[in-house]
């Protein structure tokens, strides 16, 4: 037999034995890795609904690349492990090792999110916001900083809704209208009605139906998705609608001694797929609010714009929100006014509709 035969069937010899022993050794199984995600809103609310069937498939997604990992998820939604207020702490103490933070709930320890509900009637664009609020924690320190006192990695921010609009159990058409109404709100949004005559009571889209139907409240600020997903224009029955603005009012946070212990790869995975999901959920909030209005009316519900001279009435004659945060943050050593003035920057030249320059009068 020719030498060059011989080689070539040695060679085929050896091939089969390599693919025989491949087939007999199985592959290397994937490392699990057990994570609990949290928020105390039910599926049914917008951005839960994302993280489940957006969030975890694009990070499950992003690991199956290379098999290396797989994350078995362990999903409390709806106060199963912390409710609406206190995921925030829930997530501090490793209750949960990933989850949303509704940060309107937390001026106090997470001031600096409050950029966009500091300046109202400046935008109604939430992807805008959510990727200027993003641009800010990269710049200054101090954002990631304060998540790191409640053993915290900050991933990214939420806004979930089009504009604040009022929602009334009567027909209101402009501020003067306010006075001595009980109006459910959140937050710094509180501020917005004061010197209104109306009287600001804390809650949430949770609590605000059955607050309106007992008489606790009059009506409240919300966004109309919201509203009519969970058939509150049962209760509320008129809209005024002033379009205050959108805001980041969600935060994506991973316990601290979790995210230490997470490879390398998981963390990048989970960390492109935070910004993907926080895009996904701004397009999501401006599809949903193009329906919600034509929803609203469909259902009883009915709709009275108010007039672009009282809407410049109300957001030049309300107290500065802006520039009281902004002292309020230069008080702690953090550049609050700087912090304002460019955020403030980046919506005029991303063109936007401000009503009142918040940095500057």
């Amino acid at each position: 037999m020719p030498i060059s035969v011989k080689a070539t069937i040695g060679k085929l010899i050896a091939t089969v034995a390599v693919a025989a022993f491949a087939l007999q050794t199985p592959a290397k199984a994937a490392e699990t890795i057990e994570l609990t995600a949290i928020d105390g809103y039910p599926p049914k609310s917008m951005w839960v609904d994302r993280f489940i069937n957006f969030f975890i498939p694009e990070i499950d997604k992003r690991l199956a690349k290379t098999g290396n990992y797989k994350i078995k998820w362990n999903q409390a939604w709806g106060g199963q492990i912390a409710k609406k207020k206190n995921v925030l702490q829930g997530i501090q103490k490793g209750l949960g090792d990933i989850g949303v933070v509704t940060t309107v709930f937390h001026n106090s320890r997470v001031p600096l999110q409050m950029i966009a509900y500091a300046t109202p009637f400046v935008t109604t664009d939430p992807g805008l916001v959510a990727r200027t609020v993003d641009q800010m924690v990269a710049k200054y320190p101090a954002f990631k900083q304060a998540w790191d006192k409640y053993n915290q990695v900050y991933l990214t921010n939420l806004a979930v809704l089009d504009t604040y609009q009022m929602f009334f159990n009567k027909s209101v058409e402009n501020i003067g209208g306010f006075k001595g109404l009980k109006v459910g709100v959140a937050g710094l949004n509180a501020l917005y009605l004061k010197g209104t005559g109306a009287a600001s009571v804390g809650g949430s889209y949770l609590t605000y139906y059955n607050k309106v139907k007992t008489g606790v409240i009059d009506g409240f600020m919300l966004w109309p998705e919201a509203v009519t997903a969970f058939k509150m224009y049962e209760v509320v029955p008129y809209m005024l609608r002033a379009d205050i603005g959108t805001a980041n009012s969600k935060a994506i946070t991973v316990n601290a001694d979790t995210w230490k212990k997470l490879p390398g790869e998981v963390k990048t995975a989970i960390k492109e797929a935070a910004i993907a999901y926080r895009d996904h959920v701004a397009q999501t909030a401006l599809d949903r609010a193009k329906t919600a209005y034509a929803q609203y009316e469909k259902n009883g519900g009915k709709i009275v714009t108010m007039s672009a001279a009282e809407r410049k009435n109300w957001g030049s004659t309300m107290p500065n929100v802006a520039k009281d945060w902004a002292a309020d943050l230069e008080k702690k050593g953090i550049p609050g006014k700087e912090i304002l003035a460019g955020y403030m920057d980046i919506m005029r030249q991303a063109g936007q509709p401000i009503l009142r320059q918040w940095d500057k009068e």
